[in-house]
């Protein structure tokens, strides 16, 4: 018996794009942001904290239970450390790269995702996965300029430029997979919107734990870096809280992987805000990436 797809609407279609445009912007603004004396943690505290506040306000309107048993207990706050420190790498990749490439390194996830369900759960990965796997690093290979070919430094002198951004990315996308794995297995039942606004809670008190190690905030020293803040704030919120009210009703399922082209609007708005430019062959690596881990989620299985 086969089981008939429900095509994607139009509406559901450019509700994805919305919030793949809303979350790519966030890191633009974020880059704004951080250009202006803002730190890291005081970033994610902000974003964070005011998310959990407006999800929270949502779930008590709609009447949702926050119980949850002792394995759900101990599964979200592992999932809420890694999400914590995942915020922390990704605006630190944010911080040292340009956006677009930041976002890139981060999109590897899927791969980390089934590498941490053999490890740790024993579930061989797809064969879509180990197909996509040379595309993607080829991909990801000409983002980042690994030979140093595009901007002309060559192999040594482009990996001392942006090796720590890069590190960054790809353990954001490392620990970001492993936190998709938990969720799936150690969470099983919870609703979304219950589960991320503990899981963001926890992202919160993490950011204040860094925030107390470096010695204080660093706030914007520029009433540019106050709007960029404010903005990124509110376009994280918000894509959040759309993410988590309007798609289930607009049932997505599996469409949910467009929001992939998130790098994409990243790359734009980066050229046009902050006047980031990077090379054709890096652009064409790009789109190779968001392309194949858009498929990837597209798939039928």
């Amino acid at each position: 018996m086969t089981t008939k797809t429900k095509s994607l609407s139009l509406t559901a279609f450019l509700t994805l794009l919305l919030i793949a445009f809303m979350m790519g912007t966030n890191h633009v603004a974020a880059r704004l942001a951080f250009n202006s004396g803002l730190d890291v943690a005081t970033a994610v505290l902000v974003r964070s904290a005011v998310t959990a506040m407006v999800v929270a306000i949502i779930v008590m309107w709609a009447g949702l239970s926050w119980r949850m048993d002792a394995k759900q207990k101990r599964g979200l706050l592992f999932v809420g450390l890694l999400i914590g420190a995942q915020s922390q790498l990704l605006y630190g990749a944010v911080s040292r790269l340009p956006v677009a490439l930041a976002l890139i390194a981060f999109n590897t996830y899927p791969l980390w995702t089934a590498l941490w369900e053999r490890v740790v759960y024993g579930k061989s990965p797809d064969k879509a996965v180990l197909q996509a796997l040379p595309i993607l690093l080829l991909g990801l290979c000409l983002a980042l300029d690994v030979l140093g070919a595009a901007s002309g430094l060559g192999v040594g002198a482009h990996a001392a430029q942006v090796g720590v951004g890069v590190a960054f990315g790809l353990a954001a996308g490392a620990v970001f997979g492993l936190s998709m794995v938990v969720m799936q297995h150690e969470t099983i039942g919870m609703d979304g919107r219950v589960r991320t606004v503990n899981t963001l809670v926890i992202a919160s008190v993490m950011a204040i734990v860094v925030i107390g190690v470096q010695g204080g905030t660093h706030w914007p020293k520029s009433d540019m870096g106050w709007y960029a803040l404010a903005a990124l704030t509110f376009l994280y919120g918000t894509a959040f809280t759309i993410m988590f009210t309007v798609l289930p009703k607009l049932g997505v399922g599996n469409n949910i992987a467009i929001m992939n082209a998130e790098p994409v609007f990243a790359l734009i708005m980066a050229w046009l805000v902050l006047g980031q430019t990077i090379a054709s062959s890096q652009i064409a690596g790009a789109l190779l990436v968001v392309g194949t881990v858009i498929w990837l989620g597209l798939r039928k299985r």
